[in-house]
């Protein structure tokens, strides 16, 4: 992942320590944003994701297929 620093702007990297994410070269500013972290979903959170229609087997499976250029120009009212 390429990050760039969120005080000045230079491209980050990945720390080697005990404190996994990104440090700043430049001034130093540490993050973890990229590496997900303080993102957990909770148990009853993913239970009511689960039942979400946009996640059933059908969406999922439409979101992978391929559409043709004419069904895309067609959707976007071309």
């Amino acid at each position: 992942m390429r990050c760039s620093c969120k005080q000045c702007g230079t491209y980050m990297i990945q720390t080697e320590s005990e404190r996994l994410g990104c440090a700043c070269p430049e001034c130093g500013y540490r993050c973890d944003d990229c590496l997900g972290t303080n993102t957990v979903v909770s148990r009853d959170r993913l239970r009511e994701l689960a039942a979400d229609p946009r996640f059933s087997q059908e969406n999922l499976d439409a979101s992978f297929m391929r559409e043709e250029p004419d069904e895309w120009m067609e959707r976007r009212g071309e």
